[in-house]
């Protein structure tokens, strides 16, 4: 079938539900029950219509039906593997961007004639201006839209990456620091695309690999930084001339590729199917604009408990894998001298076991709905990984490091999209963007502060100290993961109603005053 915009869509993935095959159900049309659309003027509520089905019905399972007509249909779009795609490339050039210079500290100190710590700037930078920003940008995301929000974060990409075109010059280290302030305000466009891109674009049966994908471009970006930069850079501190000239080629490269990215975003990038992809989203598509409040979302979700707790807990681990990112070059060099190149390579290592990690959790997640059990689980194997890594990085064996660093990389990596899709299911129908945005600024936070703390302590004292300082903070995640109450709301809906086994709530339920659709329990 071919949509009016030209669209195609998947053949033989649509699905019906007539209404004669539930339930009969009472029917709200995105008013409280009661109200007519028309007028607005109360009317008696209809009673209630017996349950089809005499299964008792599971006390969590709680959705929200769509309102309108005798039909849901839902369908999945071809052009959502374009959507992913491109968000996917676009979201690695930023990552690369990000870690480029730290990944070369040594080399860029030089250039500049700055510190360490002014290039650690280079990278924290990114965590400064998410924070501020990050309300501002999902208050876009839900007024404006998927589309200019994509095509804020590709834009900003792509001329941040010119700027550093600019800065090819010992004393231009101002320069290149605004024009990585360019590229942050970019990523607070892109960290918290994901889970939407998910929800809006994919079905339930592959919405966390999808969101496992989505991430993974931004993780492969941070691993091509890690891999990359040494090569095309290698360290000439007696020769200035040839390492502008290498950085140059760097710098211009990513550029072009930045800047067709953003041209294809422009092309790929639509608001939403013609057809929603899921019954959850076609439940968020009954819900009239005028009833959404940006604040009152929010303000829900700060009071839901579970999200609080896995906001903190998130932070802690996303936290500590920026940290380790960023320090990851100058505690491998204060073991082993010389070894940019490997330094390099290890993080590649971590990265793409990460990658490895992400989308194995994603299939698991679309598989079993175990999110609090998988969570807590990596959680935990993180822990393990960063203590081993901790004390087996100053053995004088890099291949060892080289192990360590996978086995860490894959369990801490590959916690990042477990993370968004958990959020998303204990808070739905609250809008994703708001709830991965939060998540990432807790992140920020966090990485700010372990990347200052565990940059003084190693070099101060040891590498050692700063990552037993990261292995207690982890810790504490992993208490509070195990507080996590779950309770799978999105999932509920998709399986609810797609399963047929529906009830209406009697008319003497309690009904929440600004709902704006009929609450109905499934047996799950």
């Amino acid at each position: 079938m071919v949509e009016d915009g030209g669209e195609e869509e998947a053949e033989g993935e649509s699905a019906e539900v007539p209404a004669s095959s539930a339930a009969p159900l009472q029917r709200c049309n995105g008013f409280l029950p009661g109200k007519e659309a028309a007028g607005g003027e109360e009317q008696p509520a209809a009673p209630a219509a017996p349950a089809a089905s005499a299964a008792p019905a599971a006390p969590e399972a709680e959705a929200m039906l769509p309102a309108g007509s005798g039909r849901v249909e839902t369908r999945l779009s071809r052009r959502r593997l374009a959507v992913l795609a491109v968000f996917s490339c676009y979201s690695l050039v930023n990552a690369f961007q990000w870690i480029q210079y730290s990944i070369l500290s040594n080399v860029f100190a030089g250039f500049y004639g700055v510190s360490f710590t002014e290039i650690d700037w280079l990278s924290m930078v990114y965590m400064v201006a998410y924070v501020p920003l990050i309300l501002p940008a999902t208050w876009l995301l839900d007024a404006r839209g998927l589309r200019l929000t994509a095509l804020l974060g590709s834009g900003l990409n792509a001329l941040g990456a010119w700027l550093k075109c600019g800065s090819l010059a010992p004393q231009r280290y101002p320069l290149t620091l605004a024009a990585q302030a360019v590229c942050a305000v970019a990523q607070v466009f892109i960290l918290g695309l994901p889970s939407r891109i998910a929800s809006v674009w994919f079905g339930p049966t592959e919405v966390s690999t999808a969101c496992a994908v989505a991430v993974l471009g931004n993780q492969l970006g941070t691993a091509i930084g890690f891999l990359l930069p040494p090569v095309l850079v290698p360290n000439t501190p007696n020769d200035i001339d040839l390492m502008a000239h290498n950085i140059g080629i760097m710098f211009y490269g990513t550029a072009i590729v930045s800047t067709l990215l953003f041209f294809l975003t422009g092309v790929v990038f639509e608001e939403k199917p013609k057809y929603p992809p899921s019954h959850s989203q076609a439940v968020l598509q009954t819900i009239p604009p005028e009833d959404y409040s940006y604040k009152q979302s929010i303000t829900n979700l700060f009071k839901n408990t579970a999200f609080v707790l896995l906001l903190i807990s998130y932070g802690i681990m996303t936290g500590t894998f920026y940290s380790v990112s960023t320090l990851l070059n100058q505690m491998i060099l204060t073991h082993y001298e010389g070894e940019e190149v490997n330094a390099g390579r290890i993080g590649l290592t971590l990265v793409v076991a990460g990658m490895v990690g992400s989308i194995i959790c994603g299939l698991w997640l679309d598989y079993t709905k175990t999110y609090k059990q998988t969570t807590l689980i990596v959680y935990i194997l993180s822990f393990i990984g960063l203590l081993v890594f901790t004390f087996t990085l100053d053995l004088g064996y890099l291949i060892v490091v080289f192990v360590t660093g996978g086995v860490l990389g894959f369990f801490m990596t590959g916690y990042l999209p477990l993370g968004f899709e958990f959020a998303v299911e204990i808070t739905y129908p609250e809008s994703e963007g708001t709830s991965s945005g939060l998540l990432n600024a807790s992140a920020q936070i966090f990485g700010i502060l372990f990347t200052l703390v565990q940059g003084k302590l190693t070099t101060d004292y040891s590498p050692r100290a700063g990552n037993l300082f990261l292995c207690a903070w982890v810790f504490v995640g992993i208490i509070l993961t195990a507080l996590i109450k779950s309770n799978l709301r999105r999932h509920s809906v998709n399986s609810g109603i797609m399963n047929l086994d529906v009830k209406a709530v009697p008319v003497d339920s309690p009904v929440e005053p600004e709902s704006t659709t009929l609450k109905i329990q499934s047996t799950l």
